[in-house]
Formats: structure tokens, sequence, C-alpha cells
């Protein structure tokens, strides 16, 4: 019975696999913050009276605020500054489907040179 030997690459082909994986990282941190999908729920919540009781800060909070040279006016955007969650339902099921629909390419994909391994190595049996 041979011993498998599964096919070499090129260094060409390494090369260009290595860029696409760069490229394809790059692209999938850049684009959300392109798009505007990243950090765009961040907003201040404005206070009319800025005082430490209104930003919900007690007497201990209030002094290492003091010691980190922050009033209430300039610690008001620190305190106030605040990520609201908004679920997108169309993005979140459009996610959904692709994330699916590419494990479910993967397996086959995996089982099919599996297969082909398998009857390669293990044909006359």
């Amino acid at each position: 019975m041979a011993r498998y030997t599964p096919p070499e690459q090129g260094k060409a082909g390494q090369i260009f696999d290595i860029a696409v994986v760069v490229v394809t990282i790059f692209v999938a941190l850049w684009l959300p913050l392109k798009l505007g999908l990243a950090g765009a729920a961040k907003s201040i919540d404005a206070l009319d009276a800025k005082t430490w009781e209104a930003l919900g800060q007690n007497a201990t909070m209030a002094s290492i605020w003091g010691k980190l040279g922050y009033t209430p006016e300039t610690a008001h955007d620190v305190i106030q500054n605040r990520f609201h969650y908004v679920t997108d339902w169309p993005t979140l099921i459009v996610m959904a489907i692709v994330l699916i629909a590419y494990f479910v390419f993967l397996f086959r994909a995996s089982d099919r040179e599996y297969r082909e391994v398998i009857n390669e190595k293990f044909n006359d049996k």
C-alpha cells in the first residue's frame, strides 16, 4: 500500500494565501469603522445640573475625581459618555445566515476532502 503524500504548495501560493489572509483581516477590522457600524451608539447623556450628585457620584468618588483634577463640569462628559445598545434585527439575522452558511460550506468541503484522502489511501479495502 502506498503511503499518502499530500500535495505541496509552492512559495507563490503560500505568499498569495498570506496576502489574502492579511487583507481579509484588515478589511474585517477597518470596514465596520468606515461604515460607522462600530461605536456608533456612543453618546453623551447631557445633564442640566452639573453637580456630583446629579452625576451619581458620592463623596468618596467626588474626592477621587478631585484628586485627578476634575470638577463636576469637566467630569460630566467622561461620566455621561455611554453606549446605548440597540439591536438591529435585520443585520443580526443576515449575519447569522452568513455564519451558518459558512459553517455548512466548511463542513461539506472538509467532509469531501476527508473522503478523497480515505479513498486514495484505502481504495483497495
